[in-house]
């Protein structure tokens, strides 16, 4: 990711503070023949596992990219807020339409989890953490055992442990004060 070093931000605490609302993330890995594979999947992140902390996820035992999690380094897009900026935006009028956002990028080599009871805890950490901020939290203990079983049998749980984070905060830092202030008043903090 192109990062100016007036956009760059610390991409541990920049993870940390998009999540949960930026959990849906895409996971890239380069395929046999050269050409990107790309999922949208949903991600849970634990920070304290390594330097840079640990993601995990699943995907459908169908999805071709299964094939490719161990084979090679993968990315993981974390898209934040983001927002179009009109020159009209701005106080002064020498400016050009941009696009305002925040992204975190995540590299690591996924690794296949192949143990029942670390993908249960894998798939339960997934709901947790989409389910907390509901009235009544749902949870698989909800569902039958052998209805559980066979959802596992269709899945492949992988974690990622990070070993390079890159964030980037493209808010207008490069711009004078009151031509943030101008675009913060037109659009509402963005971040």
């Amino acid at each position: 990711m192109y990062v100016p070093p007036h956009f760059s931000v610390p991409g541990k605490e920049t993870l940390t503070r998009l999540l949960p609302e930026a959990s849906f993330a895409l996971l890239v890995s380069a395929g046999e023949d050269g050409v990107p594979i790309a999922s949208h999947l949903p991600f849970s992140y634990d920070e304290d596992r390594g330097e840079y902390g640990t993601l995990i996820a699943h995907m459908a035992r169908a999805n071709p990219h299964g094939q490719l999690l161990e084979k090679g380094e993968a990315l993981v897009i974390f898209q934040g807020p983001h927002a179009y900026i009109s020159p009209r935006y701005y106080a002064t009028n020498v400016n050009v339409p941009t696009w305002n956002y925040v992204a975190v990028h995540a590299y690591g080599t996924p690794r296949i989890i192949e143990d029942r009871d670390k993908i249960r805890m894998l798939l339960d950490q997934l709901t947790l953490d989409n389910e907390k901020a509901t009235v009544e939290p749902w949870s698989a203990d909800e569902l039958d055992p052998k209805r559980i079983e066979g959802l596992m049998r269709g899945i492949i749980a992988f974690e990622i442990p990070i070993d390079r984070l890159e964030g980037k905060a493209k808010l207008g830092q490069n711009k004078s004060a009151e031509d943030q202030a101008a675009v913060e008043a037109a659009i509402g903090k963005l971040w």
